[in-house]
């Protein structure tokens, strides 16, 4: 594994997500709280990015696609269609405000 800059916490608001283009995407999200969380950025239902165009809502983000809705802290499916897991990633932030990625 790797730490991989991410961006700063100012450039990701709370409640949004980005794609991290790395060797394979990554998505990134902030929830409500300000928690970070990254996932794999392609739902495991149907190749849709969910860093570009998801809906964070509590500790899940659901894929506005058909609907697929997974726990951000394990990747874990939650409602059908999705059946498969998200691979997840630790996130780091450093006192600076800067965010990493282990991938």
């Amino acid at each position: 594994m790797e730490r991989r800059f991410a961006c700063t916490t100012e450039e990701l608001e709370n409640g949004s997500t980005m794609t991290l283009e790395f060797d394979e995407p990554i998505a990134l999200y902030r929830t409500e709280d300000g928690e970070l969380f990254a996932t794999q950025d392609s739902c495991s239902h149907e190749q849709w990015s969910l860093g570009e165009d998801s809906e964070v809502e509590g500790s899940e983000v659901v894929c506005p696609l058909h609907m697929a809705r997974f726990d951000l802290k394990t990747g874990k499916a939650l409602c059908f269609p999705a059946t498969v897991a998200l691979t997840t990633y630790a996130v780091e932030v450093d006192e600076d405000g800067k965010v990493y990625v282990l991938a």
